[in-house]
Order: C-alpha cells, then sequence, then structure tokens
C-alpha cells in the first residue's frame, strides 16, 4: 500500500475520515500493477489531492483477497472517506467537488 498523506496522522487506515469531519479528507485507489486505467486514474488522484490537500493511498487489489472479491471487475476503484465515489473512469471535477464539498 502506498500512502500520500499531506500533514495527515500516517497510522489512520484508509476510510477512516468521514465528511464534515475535521482533518483531511481521504481517497483510496484500488488498483493493480499493469492497469493502463488505474495509471489514468493515478494521475487524476494524485493532481487533485494535491490542489485540495486531501490525503491519498493506493491499494494493491491482487495483495488483499477482501479487496479482489468485491471490486476486481472494477478497478480502478476511487473511494472516499471509505465509501464508493467512482470506478474505471475518474471524471476530475466530480472528484474535486466531492473533497471540497
Amino acid at each position: 500500500m502506498k500512502r500520500h498523506v499531506p500533514g495527515a496522522d500516517n497510522g489512520r487506515m484508509f476510510g477512516r475520515t468521514k465528511k464534515g469531519s475535521a482533518g483531511p479528507r481521504t481517497v483510496t485507489l484500488i488498483g493493480k500493477p499493469g492497469c493502463h486505467l488505474c495509471d489514468d486514474a493515478r494521475e487524476v488522484v494524485e493532481r487533485v489531492c494535491a490542489e485540495t490537500g486531501a490525503a491519498w493511498e493506493e491499494r494493491d487489489i491482487t495483495q488483499d483477497e477482501e479487496l479482489h472479491r468485491a471490486y476486481w471487475e472494477q478497478i480502478p476503484v476511487v473511494l472516499v472517506d471509505g465509501e464508493q465515489h467512482t470506478f474505471w473512469r475518474v471524471d476530475e471535477a466530480r472528484l474535486r467537488r466531492a473533497l471540497l464539498g
């Protein structure tokens, strides 16, 4: 798992901060190595999280059976604060609104 958490508590697991609570929002990108859609999603997530100050992390679906069962046919999947936001293609404006709204 890769974590990109600007100024946040690095001990917190993904999905623990809820909308409206203090602290940065957390985005989780679920994908796998060699996935071109995952590469595209990562670029959007990196850019939007840098702009909004949101923390983000990346989870490898091939290393986690629970994620594999839940999301295999949808990768890449983006979670915001532990809740599914989107899959396959990430709409940059929609993700930004979710993080700022």
